[in-house]
C-alpha cells in the first residue's frame, strides 16, 4: 500500500516545514523511514514475498546513504532528526 500524497504532505511539512521543500534530506529520510515501517509490516504477513523483502533492503540502504549525508553536513538535525523518527534503539 502506497502513502497517499495527503501523507507525504504531513510527513514533509511537519520535518522540513514547508510542503514545497520536498528536496530536503531530512524530509527524504522521513519519507523513505515511512515506506519501510509500511514494507515491514507487509513483510510480516508475506514471509515468502521475496521481491519485496529486495525493496525493503534497498530503502534501508537508500536511507543510510543520505543519514550519513546528512551526519556529515549537520550533525545537530542528524541527531534531532533520529530522536523523532525513533529509528535508533
Amino acid at each position: 500500500m502506497p502513502i497517499t500524497k495527503e501523507k507525504k504532505q504531513e510527513i514533509i511539512k511537519k520535518i522540513a516545514g514547508s510542503e514545497k521543500n520536498t528536496g530536503d534530506t531530512s524530509a527524504q529520510i522521513a519519507l523513505i523511514t515511512e515506506r519501510i515501517n509500511l514494507l515491514s509490516t507487509h513483510i510480516e504477513k508475506n514471509k515468502k514475498d521475496f521481491v519485496t523483502q529486495r525493496s525493503l533492503i534497498k530503502l534501508v540502504n537508500q536511507r543510510r546513504k543520505l543519514l550519513n549525508y546528512l551526519k556529515n553536513k549537520n550533525l545537530n538535525q542528524y541527531r534531532e532528526l533520529i530522536k523523532h523518527l525513533d529509528i535508533r534503539k
